[in-house]
């Protein structure tokens, strides 16, 4: 299955095993919950998966690489304690807690969340003296005395043979204490996550056309080549911060990441045609209406592949103002809630308090997504930027913040407007609508932004293209949203 089959698969299992019966017992009690094994080769996204169940589920999560414990590290220390039988005095040695469990408890008494999953990854590399100990754990959820408190699930991850050196088959007793997950690389469910993340669209659309280089591992005299799934979301980071910086985003920069020659090569090459078809096509004057004459030519011209690429950057554009709309009105939508409280007779000192402890609390579940992230810095600056503030001031403030968004949420519509007409005028009769009608349903941050404020070419040719009724859960209507304090 793909990493987003595997995502659900987790989601469902915790949902089994967090259930309990009539008198608050599980329904299936804590050592007969079979631990998760997700089986896939690196740098697909195991990892971010469960960060993501995490956060979306309420959860802490605590992640540990089993490559670098020993026995006594993953088991605990022996000492000595004191103990008396039928009043006889003895020392008996016993383990101390191990460093993981320990990390559990501290993170439960640090954010008060009782349930929570514990990653542990390349469980299939431990050593062999830890390996008797890793089978009692899978078994009972215990390192020696000491148990994995209820309410936690255990999900393991590791790599084939073929994949690691270090890593062992497990023989059927381990096999069978194990509920196993076998993820395969795939490109369309690892898009999903990337559009949500932010990706470059250079990577997406040079994957979009060469989808057989997004994962390759090959064996060479040399050594391993290799493109994973990780490479290119580490290098959309990278390139974002060298733009940033106005750096050089070329072969030395793009081979630190995808390590396979040919491809890191191929990509470079795209990367500097995907700037100049940027500067070439003037992306602004599309996207407001004024293109000119010589612009629609060229379009209308162009081989599919420039295609691809010119309606890749026009959605660049779109989707980040989109994104931006959405990720304000979260702000807004969290701000309306204290600023009613604070109307209310509330302390804003003690809101602000208050919501500085959630992103406390929320940072030590080790799940919060850079967007949640982001939300919380902005709500705590508008928070503290007005604590000196009379109510009548932070009232005025929090509408122009109102205002500043519906009028960046109008813009975003001209946006799709211009876009739209653009296709429409230079494609009429090509799949590139199709593409763009598809591409503005899957990415999760337009295809909110339309549920929510609308676009009539949008629906018009969502009609026109059978979508409508195949993607009416992700456009359906959202209640209208009250700004007003």
């Amino acid at each position: 299955m793909n990493i987003a089959e595997a995502k659900e698969q987790i989601r469902r299992a915790m949902q089994a095993y967090f259930t309990l019966d009539e008198y608050g017992n599980f329904r299936i009690p804590p050592e007969a919950q079979r631990p998760l094994f997700l089986m896939g080769p690196p740098g697909i996204g195991k990892t971010a998966i469960l960060k993501q169940v995490a956060e979306e589920m309420g959860v802490g999560l605590v992640s540990y690489s089993m490559t670098h414990h020993t026995r006594q590290s993953a088991l605990g220390l022996p000492r000595i304690v004191h103990k008396c039988f039928e009043e006889q005095a003895y020392e008996v040695s016993e383990y101390t807690m191990s460093e993981i469990f320990s990390s559990v408890y501290d993170l439960m008494a640090e954010s008060g969340v009782r349930r929570g999953i514990l990653f542990l990854d390349e469980i299939n590399c431990v050593s062999e003296t830890l390996t008797p100990t890793m089978l009692q754990f899978l078994q009972f959820k215990t390192f020696g005395r000491h148990a994995l408190p209820d309410g936690w699930i255990v999900v393991t991850a590791g790599n084939p043979p073929e994949y690691n050196r270090s890593a062992r088959e497990f023989d059927i007793v381990t096999w069978d204490r194990l509920k196993r997950i076998d993820i395969d690389p795939d490109y369309q469910a690892w898009k999903s996550y990337a559009l949500k993340r932010g990706t470059h669209a250079s990577i997406l659309t040079y994957l979009d056309v060469k989808k057989q280089n997004f994962y390759q591992v090959e064996t060479h005299v040399a050594g391993k080549h290799f493109v994973t799934a990780r490479g290119w979301s580490d290098l959309s980071d990278m390139i974002d911060l060298y733009e940033y910086h106005d750096l050089p985003v070329d072969l030395s920069l793009i081979s630190q990441y995808i390590q396979n020659p040919e491809i890191a090569e191929d990509f470079a090459i795209y990367y500097d045609l995907y700037n100049k078809y940027k500067a070439d096509y003037q992306i602004d004057t599309i996207l407001t209406g004024t293109v000119s004459s010589e612009i629609y030519d060229r379009a209308k011209n162009a081989p599919f592949d420039e295609r691809l690429t010119l309606l890749g950057l026009l959605l660049e554009r779109v989707n980040t103002e989109a994104r931006h709309v959405m990720e304000t009105e979260d702000v807004i939508t969290q701000l309306l809630t204290i600023l009613r409280e604070v109307k209310g007779g509330a302390s804003l000192a003690d809101k602000c308090n208050e919501t500085e402890e959630h992103f406390q609390r929320d940072k030590r579940r080790g799940a919060l997504s850079p967007s949640k992230h982001r939300e919380y810095d902005r709500v705590l600056d508008f928070l503290h930027k007005h604590l000196d503030a009379d109510f009548s001031q932070i009232k005025a403030s929090y509408e122009q913040e109102v205002l500043k968004m519906r009028m960046a949420a109008t813009a975003v519509n001209e946006l799709l407007s211009h876009l739209f007409a653009f296709i429409e005028e230079v494609w009429p009769a090509g799949q590139e609508l199709l593409l763009l009608v598809t591409e503005l349903t899957v990415n999760c941050h337009t295809a909110r932004y339309i549920g929510r404020y609308g676009c009539e070419a949008y629906y018009r040719h969502n009609q026109e293209l059978l979508f409508y009724q195949r993607q009416t859960e992700i456009i359906k209507e959202l209640e209208q949203l009250e700004m007003e304090i």
